[in-house]
């Protein structure tokens, strides 16, 4: 068996009980880890944008935030994951901006932290 990515225990971190329930939305994660961040080149999931990822009957809710509230991105990023989504399923999908809990550099990825010179500490 292989160790779990960090993206997958990123994951495991932030999963609501819906997503934990089943591996059900697991492309959903994969097709949001694929939207990058153009002024940082990572993708979401490993800055830590993404907090949420649930299917609510048939609509695919993602909840993400930006690095700030002047973000540059702020139209683009939202509209970038929502169509990395459509692109991979055909149910309805509503990406939702959210600002609690205020994004921080200490929910990078740590790996992907360490690699930009960040030098956080991780509990």
């Amino acid at each position: 068996m292989t160790a779990p990515s960090a993206r997958d225990e990123r994951r495991e971190e932030v999963s609501s009980p819906a997503v934990t329930a089943g591996a059900a939305l697991d492309w959903a994660w994969d097709s949001l880890g694929e939207v990058m961040d153009p002024e940082l080149g990572l993708d979401i999931v490993t800055l830590g944008l993404v907090y949420d990822v649930r299917l609510d009957e048939s609509t695919v809710v993602v909840e993400m935030t930006l690095t700030t509230p002047g973000c540059p991105a702020s139209q683009t990023l939202p509209m970038m994951a929502h169509d990395a989504l459509a692109q991979s399923d055909p149910r309805a999908i509503d990406v939702r901006v959210v600002w609690d809990p205020p994004w921080s550099p200490r929910m990078i990825d740590e790996d992907a932290a360490r690699a930009m010179g960040f030098s956080l500490r991780y509990e």
